[in-house]
């Protein structure tokens, strides 16, 4: 068989399992859910087993440090495989929820219902978790999935399908709601993304490599973020403590995550005072520093930063610094150099505060908190299919609600317009 006639036999088999699913109850999705926590939790050797062969492979092949510990599952990793399933178990049904219902002068009602997606095709690279994840959201938001991960996963994905099978037979489901792509080809990519009456949208999860491929390639709708610019401000009025525990954490609580400090922002009324103490405790950490020159005069160990570096995302101990003449050049850079993911302020001025929540312009603003809450888990979705950008649908992390849509519903008894 080819990978398009391969590919297309998916599709197929996933549009007919999403009307399925768009029907099922609330208990069914519940039941296949928890059933396919208890299976993960009773298949743990195979699933350790069939990681090890993933990691064998992946280190023959060159794999770096940073890739092979996203890889690897371990006998925590899969407790947090399960707790996730069990809580996106509990979370709130949003498929069918009526709102916003109003009698019009002429006596219909006029409202909005809450309604899956479709068929949701996700590509993502080498974290196995990411299938489990990507599968909980979409059943319990009634749609069908299609998931295409890395091939450096392909032994764990498998044995993740098999508890994923496992839950939907037990739940009555059917088996193509979940399916995870058998083949490693890259062809297949290329297929998912060019089958809009199968697929209704797409959403990669991976480098900015894949992102920008998916969203230069595809026939289907997209849900994305390129990379994660995110930005920490100090304000002039700023708690000190406050500024240097958020700034440190920001950076340095993970390197490799979209939504990690890759620029800081220092009102200049309080450079003299902080940028140095910040700088011990970075350099302390292993963290190059880039400034601008008002930073390398504070911080001599900081390297010159150029135009690159307030455009580049580092996924590494690597940090930007600007010292900046207050608020509205602190907003001006955001809104330049941000990839509209997470920005945040730290302040004690309440207007201020207000300020940058209006007319920073990304996904995620925050104050008086690190970058790093910008997560599903954390904002109470119980966990993400992705950030989002975009301002269409769905923006920052997409949980069950933004892997559904609304339509009208009208209500009448016999009316008819004259």
């Amino acid at each position: 068989m080819t990978v398009q006639a391969y590919m297309l036999g998916l599709g197929q088999a996933a549009r007919q399992a999403s009307r399925a699913m768009a029907r099922a109850t609330t208990e069914q999705k519940n039941n296949a859910l928890l059933a396919i926590a208890a299976a993960v939790e009773a298949q743990q050797a195979q699933l350790l087993q069939a990681n090890q062969e993933d990691l064998v492979r992946g280190r023959d092949n060159g794999l770096d440090a940073p890739l092979l510990d996203r890889l690897e599952l371990t006998p925590a990793r899969i407790q947090g495989i399960v707790e996730g399933l069990r809580q996106v178990a509990s979370l709130p049904d949003p498929v069918g929820a009526i709102t916003n219902m109003t009698y019009r002068p002429t006596g219909i009602q006029v409202g909005k219902m809450r309604v899956p997606l479709g068929v949701i095709g996700i590509i993502y690279e080498s974290r196995p978790n990411v299938t489990t994840e990507a599968a909980s959201l979409c059943l319990k938001s009634g749609n069908a999935c299609i998931l295409r991960g890395g091939s450096e996963a392909i032994a764990s994905n498998r044995a993740l399908a098999a508890c994923i099978a496992q839950g939907l037979e037990q739940a009555g489901l059917p088996a193509a709601a979940v399916q995870v792509v058998e083949t490693t080809d890259r062809e297949a990519v290329g297929q998912l993304i060019s089958m809009p009456e199968y697929v209704d949208v797409i959403v990669p999860r991976g480098g900015k490599g894949l992102i920008e491929r998916i969203s230069r390639d595809a026939r289907v709708p997209v849900i994305k973020h390129l990379d994660g610019i995110c930005h920490v401000f100090i304000d002039e009025a700023a708690d000190a403590s406050k500024a240097i525990n958020i700034a440190i954490n920001a950076k340095t609580h993970r390197y490799g995550t979209c939504n990690t400090m890759e620029t800081l922002l220092v009102d200049v009324a309080r450079a003299a005072e902080l940028l140095p103490l910040l700088a011990q405790r970075y350099l302390e950490l292993g963290v190059e520093l880039r400034g601008c020159a008002q930073t390398q005069a504070l911080v001599p160990q900081a390297l010159a930063a150029t135009e690159e570096d307030w455009r580049t995302e580092y996924l590494a101990p690597v940090l930007a610094i600007r010292v900046v003449a207050g608020l509205d050049e602190a907003i001006a850079h955001i809104n330049e150099y941000s990839s509209q993911h997470t920005d945040a302020i730290i302040t004690e001025n309440h207007s201020r505060a207000m300020r940058f929540l209006r007319e920073v312009d990304s996904s995620s603003v925050m104050v008086n908190a690190s970058t790093r809450f910008a997560d599903g888990f954390e904002y109470g979705l119980g966990a993400e299919i992705g950030i989002s950008t975009d301002k269409i649908h769905a923006r920052g992390p997409v949980g069950l609600e933004g892997l559904t849509s609304q339509k009208y519903i009208v209500l009448g008894d016999g009316h008819i317009r004259r």
